[in-house]
Parts: C-alpha cells; sequence; structure tokens
C-alpha cells in the first residue's frame, strides 16, 4: 500500500534538495579548483586563469612534490602520527565516559571527576609550561610530543559520555543479572551500540591529527621531524642561483612550467587524499542513527539483544 505524500511534504523535499545540492556544490568547487591548479602551467596559474579545468595539462608539479624526499617524509611521519594517534585517543576517551556516565550511587565520584575535566576543557594550559614539561620529559623531537599532550580529548569524551548515557540501563543491568562484569558489559554491550558515536569522534581524531600544524613546529626542532602539515606550513619552492645556470634552455622551460601555487596545490591536494578516502567509509555509521532497539521482550534470562530486530541473544558466563 502506497502512502500518498502532502503538497507541503513534497515542496519540502524539493527545497531541501536543492539547498543540500547547493551546499555540496560550493563544498567540492574549491577542491575541484585546487586540483585543476595543481595540473596546471606555471603561466596560466599564475595568470589567474585557472578556474575548475586544468590549463596547459601536466603532471610536472606532482613530479616535482614526489621526487623531494622532505615530502615523503614528512607524509610518512602523519600517516605514523594518526596510526598510533588515534587507538591512545579511542582509549582512553572509552575508558573515561564510560565511568562518567554511570549514576552516582555506581561512582560516587562521578561529579567530581565530571568538573575535573570541564574545568580542563575550559582552562587549557598555556604553551610555555607545556613546552617546559615536554622538554624536561626529553620528549622534543619525538613523536609523542604531539600525541601525548592530546591523548585524551575532553570535547570527544564528553560526547562519547552523552552517548553511553542515553543507552538503556536495562542493557546492561540485564548482562549483569546474567554475570557479565564492567569490562564485559563495556566490550561487548556499550561499544557495539556506540558505533555512531565512535565512528564520528574517530573522524575528529583522524582530522585533528593530520591538519594539526602548529604543535610540530613549536615541538620539533628538526625540521626533519615535521609531520605533513607542518611541512606544508613552511614549504616554499626555492631555485638555486647557480643550478639555474647550470641548466640547458630545454630544462629551464621545464621548470618555468612548475611555480610555487601549482607546487603547493600539488601537495595540499595529496595531503587531503587520506581524508577524503577515509570518510566514505564512516559516513555509513552517521547515516544508522542511534540506537535501534533495546531490550527484546521475547528474550528470557541470559539472553540479551542488541539492536537491529531479531538476532542470537548472548549469553555470559557466570562470575
Amino acid at each position: 500500500m502506497s502512502i500518498k505524500s502532502s503538497p507541503a511534504r513534497r515542496v519540502f523535499v524539493v527545497v531541501n534538495t536543492i539547498l543540500l545540492t547547493a551546499v555540496g556544490i560550493l563544498c567540492v568547487l574549491p577542491i575541484l579548483n585546487v586540483l585543476a591548479i595543481s595540473f596546471s602551467s606555471s603561466a596560466a596559474a599564475n595568470a589567474n586563469q585557472v578556474l575548475f579545468w586544468p590549463v596547459d595539462f601536466n603532471t610536472l608539479s606532482y613530479e616535482y612534490v614526489m621526487e623531494h624526499a622532505e615530502f615523503g617524509r614528512a607524509f610518512l611521519i602523519s600517516v605514523v602520527r594518526v596510526l598510533i594517534g588515534l587507538p591512545i585517543n579511542m582509549a582512553l576517551m572509552v575508558m573515561t565516559a564510560y565511568p562518567l556516565s554511570k549514576s552516582k550511587e555506581a561512582f560516587p565520584i562521578r561529579n567530581g571527576a565530571a568538573w575535573f575535566f570541564i574545568f580542563a576543557m575550559l582552562f587549557s594550559v598555556s604553551l610555555v609550561p607545556q613546552y617546559m614539561v615536554i622538554r624536561s620529559m626529553g620528549l622534543l623531537d619525538t613523536i609523542w610530543a604531539m600525541i601525548l599532550p592530546g591523548a585524551l580529548p575532553i570535547f570527544n569524551m564528553v560526547l562519547v559520555m552523552n552517548f553511553f548515557r542515553s543507552l538503556p540501563k536495562e542493557i546492561e543491568e540485564s548482562a549483569f543479572i546474567d554475570g557479565a562484569g564492567y569490562w564485559t558489559s563495556l566490550i561487548k554491550i556499550y561499544l557495539p551500540l556506540s558505533l555512531p558515536s565512535l565512528a564520528t569522534v574517530a573522524l575528529f581524531t583522524i582530522v585533528g591529527h593530520w591538519n594539526s600544524w602548529f604543535d610540530g613546529m613549536i615541538f620539533m626542532n628538526n625540521t626533519a621531524n615535521y609531520p605533513l602539515q607542518s611541512y606544508l606550513q613552511t614549504v616554499v619552492v626555492r631555485y638555486d642561483t647557480e643550478t639555474l645556470s647550470k641548466m640547458t634552455l630545454e630544462e629551464l622551460e621545464q621548470i618555468n612550467k612548475v611555480s610555487n601555487r601549482t607546487t603547493q596545490c600539488a601537495q595540499i591536494f595529496i595531503a587531503a587524499l587520506p581524508i577524503l578516502c577515509v570518510y566514505p567509509f564512516l559516513q555509513k555509521y552517521f547515516v544508522k542513527g542511534l540506537v535501534m532497539g533495546s531490550v527484546n521482550p521475547q528474550c528470557t534470562r541470559g539472553n540479551t539483544v542488541f539492536r537491529g530486530g531479531p538476532r542470537p541473544c548472548l549469553r555470559f558466563p557466570p562470575r
């Protein structure tokens, strides 16, 4: 049986589709402009002749970027930073948010701990004491100087905590009756039900680590240890005068096709490419909503259903 939508509903769908399409186009156009400039000649880019399609198409800017070891090393440092920082951030967020989501009876110092984290979020430490602490710990010029100071993103932790609080308590209570402990409840109940929330904060964490540049410039004395974004902040295409004087006319014509602008656009697009590849895999969790179900009344004692309709109920071994 088909349900006919009202005229107002149809108008809303049309207007909403037009607005979202316009917003999507506005988000894509800058990326297309950067991509077109990176594949264009230096003369066309410097003359502002490039809009959304390359002019005098060439790949010399990407060849120039790939030939320089500094860019590859900075790219690798950023990848390692994300691979190390993401598990640490997620583990600390989950292990902090889970007890703070409990009632005061179950966790008596909940209010004090919550106010402690809120105070730390509102009044963060200044740069000078942070630098002195990192220097005294011998972390300068190491990747840990960019990971440990922000190991617990408090704002993301609050998001996860509020999501944990929104979950029905009956699920955990039934698990406790069946012999589950807090760790079992966290791993087998809260984490599977919290995939949308965890995917959201995971994306925030990845983007935060990948786009961070200031801490690399402050805590890294050696430019060889710069992450990608710190490298992009300082990179300038320079040509040595003595080297240029020894080049042939053909080599100079090739060099002129690469400019500071086209090379920087190529580096920016390469730097944004990993995030563009990761986002579609996490997007599916954003549209699933929150909890789709709670306790299945058909399950007897010893059985628990997570979400999404009928499933085999979990049985926990007795404590």
